[in-house]
């Protein structure tokens, strides 16, 4: 229970695109509504998107109309497909869990999720 792993993160120029991926285990992903937070050195964490339990998504205004988060419920793995990416967007990017009995619940609030990956890296350079 609770184990989550990213995946997908790495370098590109400014106006690329990445996609990454958290895996979750079975229980963990089933419960829970979902989302992806970056910290960049120096800087708070900070939400980028989270995702219901029966898949409606919510943004940060930062990112409304480049990122795309999604889940497949067959593969217990949720994405976040970035795209258009800024230098300063360079953060370490990390997924969460939160269970939830309801299906519609999401928040872009780091301190109300109950589980976290490890982070992976993503570099966008100038």
């Amino acid at each position: 229970q609770g184990q989550l792993v990213e995946s997908g993160g790495g370098s590109v120029q400014a106006g690329g695109s990445l996609r990454l991926s958290c895996a979750a285990s079975g229980g963990t992903y089933m419960n829970s509504y979902m989302g992806w937070f970056r910290q960049a050195p120096g800087k708070e964490r900070e939400g980028v998107a989270s995702i219901s339990r029966n898949g409606s998504p919510t943004y940060a205004d930062s990112v409304k109309g480049r990122f795309t988060i999604s889940r497949d419920n067959a593969k217990n793995t949720m994405y976040l497909q970035m795209n258009i990416l800024k230098p300063e967007e360079t953060a370490t990017y990390y997924c969460a869990a939160k269970y939830s009995s309801s299906m519609y619940s999401r928040s872009l609030v780091a301190s109300e999720y109950d589980y976290w990956g490890q982070g992976t890296q993503v570099t966008v350079s100038s």
